[in-house]
């Protein structure tokens, strides 16, 4: 499997000649730097849950159009998406697959943030050896404990390096895909990368510094 990063949250997986989207939220495309055409031979779309930068209507339309993609995500998406005309195959806590892609989907609550009411959301084992834990570090998906590569936001308003560092060391990944970075700048990008990698480095795990849109890992 491939696994290409646009920014923040926004993943490309392809396997078997199939393409699977997680997130295409706005910092993905506010800048102009990714476009929604990219993703024209998608396949399937999930959105983890309800936040603009996890989900950019405007964006997510131009990709339907263009690759006709099936749509899936929480109840409350589907309802902030149906006056939009996009169809959304609503998730269930459980397993199923899309295409060549095995998923578990783990009902797990969004890390607090200053807001009146956190989304439903989702995080996902895929294939049985990758986890995205979406914005949630919750003690849930300790059940995945050594899994091969970990999906993890590493920078965000509900959470610090530390925080960061507790939650991995007690996951015990064999490696990091950092996410949740768009909102701030590439200089500070590199510098938070240049405190996680030798950190991780020192306890075994790989951490995977993708700070341009387009790079990506083959697991």
């Amino acid at each position: 499997m491939t696994i290409t990063k646009y920014i923040h949250s926004c993943l490309l997986l392809e396997k078997d000649g199939q393409q699977l989207l997680f997130d295409p939220g706005k910092f993905s495309f506010i800048e102009g730097l990714v476009s929604p055409d990219e993703f024209a031979n998608v396949s399937y779309i999930i959105i983890t849950h309800d936040h603009p930068d996890h989900l950019d209507v405007p964006a997510l339309k131009q990709i339907v159009s263009v690759s006709q993609a099936q749509v899936w995500s929480t109840g409350e998406v589907a309802e902030k998406l149906k006056p939009e005309g996009i169809a959304v195959n609503e998730i269930r806590e459980g397993t199923f697959q899309l295409g060549p892609f095995a998923l578990r989907a783990i009902s797990v609550p969004h890390e607090p943030i200053l807001d009146n009411k956190l989304p439903m959301m989702f995080a996902f084992l895929i294939d049985e050896y990758i986890l995205n834990t979406a914005d949630s570090l919750d003690d849930k998906l300790l059940t995945y404990k050594g899994v091969d590569l970990l999906m993890l936001p590493v920078t965000a308003p509900f959470l610090t390096e530390l925080t960061v560092a507790r939650f991995t060391e007690r996951l015990q990944p064999k490696q990091i895909l950092p996410l949740h970075d768009g909102y701030i700048k590439p200089f500070f990008v590199t510098q938070r990368y240049d405190n996680y990698e030798p950190y991780f480095a020192k306890r075994g795990i790989h951490f995977h510094r993708l700070e341009k849109p387009g790079q990506g890992i083959t697991v």
